[in-house]
């Protein structure tokens, strides 16, 4: 399960060492630590962090398909998961030392930095292969922080980018080796504490307004 740790001013949420997906108690512990950041006063920002092979592979389709009368609470949960760090009021951090797949992609793009494993792993997007289409919010999400051109490619070819590709692409704005993937997240986010706060909040919930009220409308979430 995920744990939320500290470096100085920097939080480190690592979302754990399996396939990180979005189970409701993975969901539920990761708001916890937001909440934990959220509350914590003066100079601040938050590394997003995993072990093992994947960063996050996305929604827990095995509980989904076992819950499937909570579909729509699950979708708005995960919705509220990404404009709530799309609109953390400290710098966010990703790094990407895994596999990033489809909702854990979306959710790296809700951070406002990423860093990526150069050599392996893959960041996708693969809905228009498993034939599962993207919610109004994940559409919105996705378009607001991607360049046109790759937000197309990325969501209708579900095309697999290593991290030099994402580099490329701008999806990630680093992709180094695999030994300093999470300190040179941490070394992002430490020269940007003195950034948190209200005002930080604002420019993002303005900058980010149109995806924000994609993803936080609870009456047609499905679209």
């Amino acid at each position: 399960m995920p744990t939320l740790d500290r470096q100085d001013n920097v939080f480190i949420l690592d979302l754990g060492d399996g396939e990180n997906r979005f189970h409701p108690n993975w969901l539920a512990s990761v708001g916890a630590a937001l909440d934990e950041v959220e509350k914590a006063e003066g100079p601040r920002a938050l590394v997003t962090a995993a072990t093992g092979k994947f960063f996050s592979n996305g929604l827990d389709l095995d509980w989904l398909s076992a819950h499937a009368d909570q579909h729509q609470d699950y979708v708005i949960s995960v919705h509220e998961l990404f404009a709530r760090m799309l609109s953390l009021p400290v710098v966010t951090v990703a790094a990407l030392q895994g596999h990033t797949f489809a909702a854990g992609a979306m959710f790296s793009l809700a951070h406002d930095f990423r860093v990526m494993r150069a050599d392996r792993g893959f960041w996708c997007l693969p809905e228009a292969d498993i034939n599962i289409p993207f919610t109004p919010g994940m559409s919105a999400l996705i378009q607001g922080r991607l360049a046109p051109q790759t937000a197309h490619e990325a969501m209708t070819t579900a095309c697999r980018y290593g991290g030099h590709d994402a580099a490329a692409a701008a999806i990630v704005d680093r992709a180094v080796a695999e030994d300093v993937v999470r300190s040179t997240a941490v070394e992002i986010a430490s020269a940007q504490v003195n950034k948190a706060g209200d005002t930080l909040a604002t420019i993002k919930s303005r900058m980010y307004a149109p995806a924000l009220k994609a993803l936080r409308d609870k009456d047609n979430p499905l679209g």
